[in-house]
């Protein structure tokens, strides 16, 4: 799979991760758990390692840690999740619980869930990473008005990565904020990269363009994600998914080369003229 380095450490980071929200939020018994391990394992097999998750999204959290256990594969995944509360005091319990729930000692990443008073859990998420708890920190947001609010701390801040939504949909990310990134040396994880199905509604009973088989755009998924990989400025894309097939069709955007400035241009008013 194609790598991206992480900005701070040169750290090899898989371009193709897995997100968690709604798909995770399930009670973990069998019949819940066992399509999720299929899911797990064609990620961990295709060389995909990140799996990103929140306390805002219901059970996802408890969820990923019992299949990590389950599954013996803690050492495998890049275990990413967020502090969404307010209070330092409330965003220190808030992590700890996080700890408890992923079966963990240490956590790859730790994001403030969309700037929720950020400011108070500057300090700790520091402290952390610097006794070793936590690898990297970073804040998040999903709505393209909150960007210039994710630049400003980006460029004022000793952060290591940066969350936020990016599709062929919603490009504003593309103006400024992608580009700060990549001047201030900020690895970045794109949310939404479907639009919440959207992308696909869009398309529906359309087949994707012969042209697009020379970079393998040959599903859709694989169409979307490459596009929003062929930034320079992107480090790893994490769509959520329960659907082993659909997971089979996602990696593939890992693989092989990325288009052109040109195709991507052709990717998207091929998208844009539907």
């Amino acid at each position: 799979m194609l790598t991206r380095a992480i900005p701070k450490t040169n750290e090899a980071l898989p371009a193709i991760g897995l997100g968690t929200w709604k798909v995770f939020d399930l009670a973990p018994t069998p019949a819940n758990l066992n399509p999720l391990k299929d899911v797990l394992n064609i990620l961990f097999a295709a060389g995909g390692k990140v799996i990103d998750s929140s306390p805002m999204y219901g059970r996802a959290e408890e969820v990923a840690g019992v299949l990590l256990d389950q599954m013996k594969a803690q050492d495998r995944a890049f275990i990413a999740t967020k502090v969404w509360t307010e209070g330092r005091e409330r965003g220190i319990a808030q992590m700890e619980e996080s700890f408890r729930l992923l079966r963990t000692e240490r956590i790859d990443l730790m994001q403030v869930h969309n700037l929720l008073d950020w400011r108070s859990h500057r300090a700790t998420l520091r402290d952390w990473k610097a006794a070793g708890r936590l690898r990297y920190i970073g804040i998040t947001h999903y709505t393209p008005s909150a960007y210039a609010q994710l630049a400003d701390i980006i460029a004022r801040e000793e952060i290591d990565f940066v969350q936020f939504a990016y599709s062929m949909a919603t490009r504003q990310a593309e103006r400024h904020l992608l580009p700060l990134c990549a001047e201030r040396g900020v690895a970045t994880l794109i949310n939404r990269p479907f639009e919440t199905g959207g992308l696909f509604r869009k398309v529906r009973g359309k087949e994707v363009p012969e042209w697009a088989t020379a970079f393998g755009g040959t599903h859709w998924s694989t169409f979307f994600l490459k596009y929003i990989l062929a930034h320079p400025a992107v480090s790893c894309v994490i769509p959520a998914t329960a659907n082993p097939d659909h997971m089979r069709e996602i990696v593939l955007a890992g693989e092989g080369r990325l288009p052109s400035e040109a195709e991507r241009a052709r990717m998207l008013a091929f998208v844009e003229a539907l």
